[in-house]
């Protein structure tokens, strides 16, 4: 018996040639009965073949040589024995290991379970803190728990999103971009999840990573409510701030250069609005799944391209139709001087002010009021913002006349 264990020992560490010189060793030898009490199926010879095998496959079976390895340290140990168990121990601990990360996608994408999704990640990015597809696993997990309004995991998703994208910026790539299909598009996913998630809270932190999903290649740039989002972001955000802050300092005054200035840093905001919701408009196209969201994109648009065209919507549905053949506009620089010549262009949504809209103090105290747009999310198929969400229509009761 001693003879045979140290055989295993020595074999431990060994290549498949070397375990297959073992066995050939090992045939030269007498095995010694086995003891009463050893269960079936673990006596020696068949241990000896059991390891043999694990040795001729461990480089190319992982899944074999696991199993076998397994079924190995299921039978009683000799004590001298302990340096093979030693050995398979530790293989057993690498393969688990390695099959954590994978692990994390299948409880994501395919099981949904979200909660054992986020307990296995954060076991793997202890050990592994630059395991990107983690992060972007973790990512979509906590989008898809938010979206379904569970948000015990929104502030770790926010977290996860920025350091895959910190990680994938700075050269690190996963195995496969799956659910993706590109590197642009995992990186459009990863901002959208954190102005999504960011969106009620601080929409003006929000709209710089709303916009860049939007310029990134992949399916957003191609959905309405990538541009939804976008338009609630200028009119929750610097839409709203810009406006109050006026109104506080103006309303009710007489015209000054300064309130000319605030006036025209308000249009700005309000022509990307415009130039949001009228993608929205485009991109819904006859899509059933974009009716509701459709008529309150254009209920939006159509009462802010009225403010900036003297109450009439003439030349709006050229603008609706042309509108995916610009580029979009980056958010404006906030202006210092006034305009030396007024703007003339008649489409809103190229960014530039349009001072028909108004040129007294009152311009944007009777201008519409921001939307108190809705995030209602609803089920979602293969990408996280799948999701259909439509922006409630803007207070009517401040339209200028």
């Amino acid at each position: 018996m001693k003879k045979i264990i140290g055989w295993l020992t020595i074999c431990a560490g060994l290549s498949v040639v070397a375990a297959v010189g073992c066995t050939n060793i090992y045939a030269q030898a007498t095995p010694a009965p086995a003891a009463a009490q050893t269960p079936a199926g673990c006596t020696p010879e068949i241990k000896l073949e059991w390891y043999t095998a694990f040795g001729q496959a461990y480089k190319t079976d992982t899944a074999k040589a696991y199993d076998l390895a397994k079924k190995y340290l299921a039978c009683p140990l000799d004590p001298a024995e302990q340096q093979v168990a030693d050995y398979l121990k530790d293989y057993i601990g690498k393969v688990d290991k390695a099959n954590r990360t994978p692990k994390v996608a299948e409880l994501v994408y395919d099981k949904k379970d979200y909660v054992k999704a986020f307990e296995l990640g954060k076991q793997v990015l202890a050990d592994e803190p630059q395991n990107v597809k983690v992060y972007v696993d973790l990512a979509y997990a906590g989008y898809l728990a938010a979206t379904a309004k569970n948000e015990t995991y929104t502030a770790d998703t926010l977290n996860y999103a920025k350091k895959a994208m910190e990680l994938i910026n700075g050269g690190k790539a996963p195995d496969s971009w799956a659910p993706y299909s590109t590197k642009d598009e995992a990186l459009s996913y990863l901002n959208n999840t954190i102005g999504v998630l960011t969106l009620t809270k601080n929409p003006s932190e929000a709209l710089p990573y709303l916009l860049k999903a939007a310029q990134l290649e992949g399916k957003l740039k191609k959905q309405a409510i990538t541009y939804g989002y976008i338009a609630a972001a200028y009119e929750q955000g610097p839409y709203e701030k810009l406006s109050a802050d006026y109104k506080a300092k103006y309303e009710g005054k007489d015209e000054t250069p300064e309130s000319k200035l605030a006036l025209e840093n308000i249009n700005q905001v309000v022509d990307r609005m415009i130039d949001a919701y009228a993608r929205a408009v485009a991109l819904s196209g006859t899509d059933a799944a974009n009716a509701a969201g459709k008529k309150i994109w254009m209920e939006s648009l159509t009462t802010w391209y009225k403010y900036r065209n003297k109450g009439t919507d003439a030349g709006l549905d050229q603008m609706i139709a042309t509108v995916l053949s610009k580029p979009l506009p980056p958010e404006p620089t906030p202006l210092t001087t006034l305009p030396t010549t007024p703007a003339t262009t008649t489409t809103p949504s190229s960014g530039t002010s349009n001072n028909a809209a108004g040129s007294s103090t009152t311009g944007a105290a009777n201008a519409p009021a921001a939307g108190a747009n809705s995030l209602t999310s609803t089920k979602t198929t293969t990408t996280p913002a799948a999701a259909t969400t439509a922006p409630a229509k803007p207070k009517n009761n401040h339209r200028r006349h």
